[in-house]
């Protein structure tokens, strides 16, 4: 039987998952990896940590399949998106460590240029918000801290790449470097409609051309593995960060379809088809997955969801396991007036402020850590209510349903608030791993195994539907209190 591997790099693990002839998971295997936060605000990892991590990952979930690599028809990747990468050329060694997308060490020069006069030709360009969450100004600090950064990579020495690009030159042994449009649109150095590196902002982030991967599709062979990697050459035939892989894997192939994942941070997008889509809101505009034809979305971005219940683990010492969050969060009939507001490292979409940190408001000599974990689950549902919002002021359409994906969508407690904060159903798909089935379905379609959307669309099914069942009186009640604290937050 012929299989797809799906490489999914996160920010946290990276993981492998197989999927047979008809799309169907046989078989996954995660590896998780640390990161490092050397100051405030900073967040960043060994791309070579990475590397190996994923390369394991796969290695292991072929090794517990017990299938013949001559099996497999390609490999799709998706990824962390706007983690920055530089790597010499000619050893294939990083220069530095990667800038994940959550790090706001470049908070303060994106401040300078977002007063800049050029600050309307970037946004216009490339349907983004000024911000350190993009690689464009990651990637400038990286040139500007090691040593001749400028002239080596002005000179042809240095490579940039997203997660995606580095693995790909991984797993080809440094023959091909390559990205697709959907990471290269989280760059900030991308025209958003043309889809090709804009001169005008490489001269504005003073970033050489010579260091920037090719764009290509999201769904075409771009190269083949080495063999020392699995033991035969296989097409790479699929590419598309984290996110739009998601859409695409939650069969969101037609304008007004919209998916939520809850993973470390939280990203709502919408597919908009053909048409840019223009946000009053301060959403972004985003490529979507495609071949050829370019598509796009409008997104909205959480920085922290899951990352808000890893803290309680990690550093509070709430629970050993993130699993246990829904009973203790049904424990109790409500927080109490408990509000958390996880920003840790400052607020995404619709707010963009990155100055501000996290807060728990509410605290009496009563709240329990019952209490507390309930509001850090209902903090992940109010923080996507406010891209949902938004993006609803934008484009006027108002989600039929929202379908979900990610580790914390296997939480009923947190589906159902979400479902009757939103007023509208929320569905879970048989398999929440949309992400790697994104990258799959790619994959199967860059090597012209499935034939078309149509096809795919006969593959996805509901495991869960979420009614919302909320009176608007309480739901209004709810929503004030949450957007009280974020006003307290911030102030």
């Amino acid at each position: 039987m012929p299989y797809l591997l799906s490489l999914d790099e996160g920010t946290t693990s990276a993981r492998a998952a197989l999927y047979d002839d008809r799309a169907q998971r046989r078989a996954i295997h995660a590896v998780p990896f640390q990161l490092s936060y050397p100051k405030p605000g900073w967040v960043e990892v060994d791309a070579e940590v990475v590397w190996g991590a994923q390369l394991a990952a796969a290695r292991r979930v072929l090794d517990a399949a017990k299938l013949s690599v001559r099996e497999l028809l390609a490999v799709g990747i998706t990824n962390q998106r706007e983690t920055t990468v530089v790597w010499e050329k000619a050893t294939g060694r990083p220069v530095a460590p990667a800038i994940v997308w959550q790090c706001r060490r470049t908070a303060s020069y994106c401040e300078a240029l977002a007063r800049g006069a050029d600050r309307e030709y970037i946004e216009k360009q490339t349907g983004l918000v000024i911000d350190a969450y993009f690689s464009g100004s990651k990637l400038r600090w990286i040139l500007d801290h090691i040593p001749d950064g400028q002239a080596r990579a002005a000179n042809g020495e240095l490579l940039f790449g997203t997660i995606d690009t580095w693995l790909i030159w991984k797993l080809s042994g440094g023959k091909v470097h390559v990205t697709d449009a959907t990471n290269a649109s989280r760059t900030m150095l991308m025209d958003l409609e043309g889809g090709n590196w804009d001169d005008k902002l490489l001269r504005i982030f003073d970033i050489p051309k010579l260091m920037l991967p090719r764009i290509v599709s999201s769904s075409e062979v771009v190269g083949v593995t080495t063999p020392e990697m699995f033991g035969v050459e296989i097409p790479i035939a699929g590419i598309a960060g984290d996110q739009q892989a998601a859409l695409f894997g939650q069969a969101c192939f037609r304008s007004g379809l919209v998916k939520n994942t809850y993973g470390t941070g939280c990203f709502a997008l919408m597919h908009t088809g053909e048409t840019r889509p223009v946000s009053a809101n301060r959403l972004l505009a985003t490529r979507a997955a495609s071949g050829a034809t370019a598509n796009f979305a409008i997104e909205g971005s959480v920085f922290v969801a899951g990352a808000a219940m890893q803290f309680l683990r990690d550093n509070l010492g709430f629970f050993g396991d993130v699993k246990v969050t829904e009973e203790l969060a049904r424990s109790v009939p409500h927080t109490d007036g408990v509000y958390m507001v996880p920003a840790f490292t400052g607020l995404g979409a619709p707010y963009w402020d990155p100055e501000v940190r996290g807060s728990i408001t509410g605290l009496t000599r009563s709240t329990s850590r019952a209490h507390i974990t309930r509001a850090a689950l209902e903090s992940i549902a109010y923080q996507s209510y406010d891209l949902m919002e938004a993006m609803h002021g934008d484009t006027g359409q108002a989600p039929k349903e929202l379908r979900v994906d990610g580790g914390a969508a296997a939480n009923d407690f947190l589906m159902q608030f979400q479902a009757d904060l939103l007023d509208c159903p929320v569905v879970r798909p048989v398999d929440i791993e949309s992400t790697a089935l994104g990258a799959a379905y790619l994959a199967g379609l860059g090597v012209g195994h499935f034939h078309g959307t149509t096809e795919l669309e006969s593959f996805w099914g509901i495991e869960k539907r979420f009614e919302p069942n909320m009176p608007a009186s309480q739901r209004d009640s709810l929503l004030a209190g949450w957007k009280h604290a974020v006003v307290k937050t911030r102030s």
